[in-house]
């Protein structure tokens, strides 16, 4: 079975409030790529992924005119993908949900979200102190992560869950001195939805469950400025530094190779410095006992990958369709 995580740039860009694809001339909300560019660099990648299940992060949006369901079943169906179901859990205001396009002869999946006071459901919100002022601070997802159970046709059930975790930029900030404290205060609040996240992997371990994390952490070791301030990145934390520990090799080279060569799975270019940069972002991190059936994990990078360098359709439509690439992971289920 192949599972993948895909952070699909801007993808809502590409539909209208009917769930019609755009697949025009028009501008998409990449840099000088097109809609109709975009769309078709999609639909190459995803067809080539040829993934069971993908877990979409920056899926198209959910609101009161637009639904992630309809726009992604209109995607599959244009492109012909099997993976044409769609699961959904907490919708989310940024324009940016999670979901999960799954290949229904494969896999029956459903959204369990689950909680406790120790980790509350994700779409309510978590209570810590996140300085040294004795007080509790009120944390909330900005996007949900979205809690999968996914039975496949032999009977065996995996939880997944697809995960976005974000520092907000210190906007509306003024002077160096202002834009750290919001910085830092964000950093926080990132931290603290990584501890919630971890909370909840660990009640699931507890109980047993096959599990994967899989998504965005928008953080890594060497990644961020503050990373020195607080000790641990998000990586960290939910891979887990006590007790039962997630792992993926791509979080561990990253951990290990601090002045070495590192896996990357994102490209931006910096239009101040004029430049790309490239981070690892994008991770399936495994319990024990998924770990224990030898998975096979893949970045499909389009200069990092011999296969996707060597074929010139796919290595051109990875870098149109977004500005991250996707990861997945062969295992026997």
């Amino acid at each position: 079975m192949r599972l993948a995580t895909y952070n699909v740039e801007w993808f809502d860009s590409l539909f209208n409030d009917a769930g019609e694809l755009l697949a025009d001339g028009g501008w998409s909300s990449r840099h000088d790529i097109t809609r109709l560019q975009q769309t078709e660099a999609l639909g190459i990648v995803f067809t080539a992924l040829e993934a069971d299940a993908v877990m979409i992060i920056e899926a198209p949006d959910t609101n009161s005119r637009r639904a992630t369901t309809r726009a992604l079943l209109t995607f599959a169906k244009a492109f012909d993908l099997r993976t044409k179901e769609v699961l959904t859990g907490f919708t989310n205001d940024t324009q940016q949900e999670i979901a999960l396009l799954y290949d229904p002869a494969v896999l029956t999946c459903r959204h369990v979200p689950g909680g406790s006071e120790r980790a509350p459901r994700f779409d309510r919100e978590f209570r810590i102190d996140l300085d040294i002022d004795a007080t509790e601070d009120r944390v909330v997802f900005s996007k949900p992560p979205l809690e999968v159970e996914a039975i496949t046709a032999s009977g065996q059930v995996l939880y997944l869950i697809g995960a976005h975790l974000k520092s907000k930029a210190p906007r509306g900030a003024r002077g160096r001195d202002q834009v750290m404290r919001l910085a830092i205060a964000n950093r926080r609040k990132q931290l603290a939805q990584a501890i919630w996240l971890r909370r909840r992997v660990e009640t699931l371990l507890d109980a047993g469950e096959s599990l994967m994390v899989m998504g965005d952490l928008n953080d890594g070791p060497g990644l961020d400025e503050y990373e020195d301030l607080f000790g641990r990145s998000s990586v960290e934390i939910v891979l887990g530094d006590g007790g039962v520990p997630l792992h993926d090799p791509h979080a561990q080279a990253a951990l290990h190779a601090k002045f070495g060569p590192q896996p990357t799975t994102a490209r931006f270019y910096l239009a101040d410095q004029q430049h790309y940069m490239q981070a690892m972002l994008d991770y399936i991190m495994v319990s024990p006992d998924l770990r224990a059936r030898e998975p096979r994990w893949r970045i499909w990078h389009p200069f990092d990958d011999p296969a996707c360098w060597h074929t010139p359709e796919l290595h051109r439509a990875l870098l149109d369709a977004s500005d991250h690439f996707p990861v997945t992971i062969d295992i026997d289920l």
